[in-house]
């Protein structure tokens, strides 16, 4: 009888032994592939994190300078040693962004056409414009700075140019990691002041040579598409000035074919000589 029972006994606490060793072995199993989740998952994070430096830092690349700006005429000049044959233009969008320049630059980007989009700083006071000024940005376009409200320099104080210029500054560089590269003044209207403020930080003073979007009997896709081909203005190098509009939005495409046809290249603003070089 007591043979009996140390038997059942030995029995049960082996019983006992394999239990506990098996719920030992699968909660450790299970552990182990909780922590080879989490590594992985983690390493998914930084390839991510890795991925989306990298697309910034293209972005951001500095490309060798073949051209400049004419600060007398705004004009784009070729660069000593630059052997482009083909005369050039610089496409630019004022205004952005509003409400039309994310599809403009989804047109341009479809097009391998390269722009600036000048940015007022009023647009950028809600998230969806914040949205769409990183969606342009991250298509590879230069974003320029157009102060804050679109006002005369020659109408306000050093203090409040100051603000007007300073503040697209911050906004835009908040918003895309890169600070503006170019100025331009609304109506084209800088003071000593503004000439002086830009170029302490480092940005280029850009106005145009040709621009019709905002007369009304050019604001229509076609006759927009005409004069912007058509202009005598049209020469090479020239700096052409568009903005935020509707009929702007539907022409560019015609725009930017019909100028190819004639021969134009559009240029990249990333190769244009900055203030610092």
């Amino acid at each position: 009888m007591f043979k009996a029972f140390v038997f059942i006994t030995m029995m049960l606490l082996l019983a006992a032994c394999n239990s506990e060793t098996s719920t030992n072995e699968e909660g450790k199993t299970d552990k182990t592939h909780s922590h080879v989740s989490d590594k992985e998952s983690q390493q998914q994070k930084n390839e991510k994190k890795k991925a989306e430096k990298g697309d910034k830092a293209d972005k951001a690349e500095k490309k060798e300078a073949k051209y400049e700006i004419n600060p007398d005429t705004a004009s784009v000049q070729k660069l000593k040693g630059n052997k482009e044959e083909k005369p050039v233009v610089l496409l630019t969008i004022d205004d952005a962004p509003d409400k039309h320049s994310a599809d403009i630059a989804d047109q341009l980007h479809k097009l391998n056409a390269s722009a600036i989009f000048f940015v007022n700083g009023h647009f950028l006071k809600n998230e969806e414009n914040k949205k769409a000024l990183k969606h342009i940005y991250d298509l590879g376009f230069m974003i320029g700075n157009h102060t804050m409200t679109h006002q005369n320099l020659k109408d306000l104080s050093e203090k409040e140019q100051k603000e007007e210029i300073l503040g697209v500054n911050k906004m835009v560089e908040d918003v895309t990691g890169e600070k503006p590269a170019f100025f331009r003044a609304p109506f084209g209207s800088n003071t000593d002041y503004s000439e002086k403020l830009i170029k302490q930080e480092g940005m280029v003073k850009m106005n145009w040579t040709y621009g019709y979007d905002w007369e009304t009997k050019y604001q229509s896709k076609d006759a927009l598409t005409d004069i912007m081909v058509n202009s005598p203005y049209l020469t090479d190098g020239a700096n052409l000035l568009m903005h935020d509009r509707e009929w702007t939005d539907h022409a560019m495409p015609q725009i930017v074919t019909k100028l190819r046809d004639k021969g134009y290249k559009i240029i990249d603003p990333r190769e244009i000589k900055q203030a610092a070089e």
